[in-house]
C-alpha cells in the first residue's frame, strides 16, 4: 500500500505542477472540472449505495451540470453567476422532484444529497479557478496545495509514530491526537517556508492564524469524508489512484481548505 502510494504521488504530483505552473487558465478550469465530475459521481456512489439506480437519474444529473456551470462561471470571475447557478441548481431540482413525488416520496431525500454534492463539490473546487485567476494565482495554488498536502503527510507520519489518543474513533479509528497535532505543525512548518520564499509580503502574525483555520479545515473535510463512507459501507470513494482511493479520497481535504484560502486572500488581505 505505502509503495503503490508513493509511486502515485511522485508521479501525479508533477504532472499537477506542470499543469498549474504552465498550463493555461482554461486547462485548468478544464481539469478542475473533470475533477468535479470524477468526485460527483463518487459522492452520488456513497450517498445513493442503497440505491444505485439513483446515481444516473435526473436529479444528479441536473446536479452535475450545474457544477460544471458553476466551475465556468469562476473561469469568467463571476461570483454573482456561481450564487445565481446554486439558486437555479435548488428550484430545477424541486422541479425535477415534483413529478416523482407520488410514486416516490423519498425523493426529496435525492434532492437534498443533490443539493449537498453541488455546495461540497463544484462550489469549494470553482475557488481553485477563482483563485488561478487571480494575480499571483499560481503562487496561491501552490501554497494552498503545500500547506493541505504537508497537514495531510504531518499527520500520517506523527499518527504512525506517536499516535496514541484516538481523535475520532466512531468516525476514522486510525486518526489520533497527535497525528492531527503532527499534521498542524508540518503545516505551520511547509507553509512559513513557501510563504517566505514566493509571498513574503503577506503578515506575519495573521499568515501563523491563517495556517490554524486552514489545517483545521482540511482535517474537518478529511473527517466528513470518512463520515460519507462510513453511512456508504465503504473504505475508499473509488480506486482511480493506486494506493489512494477515489479522486474524493484525495481532495476532501482541499474541498473544506479552498474556500478558506480564497476569502483570505480576497477579503482579509484587502482589508490589512
Amino acid at each position: 500500500m505505502h509503495l503503490k502510494r508513493f509511486i502515485t504521488s511522485i508521479v501525479a504530483f508533477p504532472l499537477l505542477s506542470l499543469l498549474v505552473f504552465k498550463g493555461s487558465v482554461l486547462l485548468f478550469t478544464f481539469f478542475v472540472a473533470l475533477v468535479s465530475l470524477a468526485a460527483l459521481y463518487e459522492y452520488y456512489r456513497i450517498v445513493f449505495s442503497d440505491k444505485k439506480q439513483a446515481v444516473f437519474s435526473s436529479i444528479p444529473m441536473w446536479g452535475a451540470l450545474c457544477g460544471l456551470l458553476i466551475i465556468g462561471a469562476a473561469h469568467v470571475n463571476s461570483f454573482q453567476l456561481i450564487i445565481g447557478l446554486l439558486i437555479l441548481n435548488f428550484i430545477g431540482a424541486a422541479i425535477l422532484s415534483m413529478p416523482q413525488y407520488k410514486k416516490s416520496p423519498e425523493i426529496l431525500n435525492v434532492v437534498e444529497k443533490e443539493i449537498q454534492a453541488v455546495i461540497y463539490i463544484p462550489v469549494s473546487l470553482s475557488m481553485l479557478v477563482l483563485l488561478r485567476n487571480a494575480p499571483q494565482g499560481v503562487e496561491w495554488i501552490f501554497f494552498l496545495l503545500f500547506i493541505v498536502f504537508a497537514g495531510d503527510v504531518g499527520a500520517f507520519y506523527a499518527g504512525k509514530f506517536f499516535g496514541r489518543h484516538k481523535l475520532s474513533p466512531s468516525i476514522s479509528p486510525g486518526k489520533t491526537i497527535e497525528g492531527s497535532i503532527g499534521g498542524m505543525i508540518f503545516c505551520m512548518i511547509i507553509g512559513y517556508v513557501f510563504m517566505r520564499l514566493f509571498l513574503p509580503h503577506l503578515n506575519e502574525p495573521m499568515i501563523f492564524l491563517l495556517f490554524i483555520i486552514v489545517n483545521i479545515c482540511a482535517q474537518t473535510g478529511d473527517l466528513f469524508e470518512s463520515q460519507l463512507k462510513r453511512v456508504g459501507k465503504i473504505k475508499d470513494s473509488g480506486n482511480i489512484l493506486p494506493g489512494h482511493g477515489g479522486i474524493l479520497d484525495r481532495i476532501d481535504a482541499l474541498l473544506f481548505a479552498a474556500p478558506v484560502i480564497y476569502y483570505f486572500k480576497e477579503f482579509v488581505l484587502t482589508g490589512l
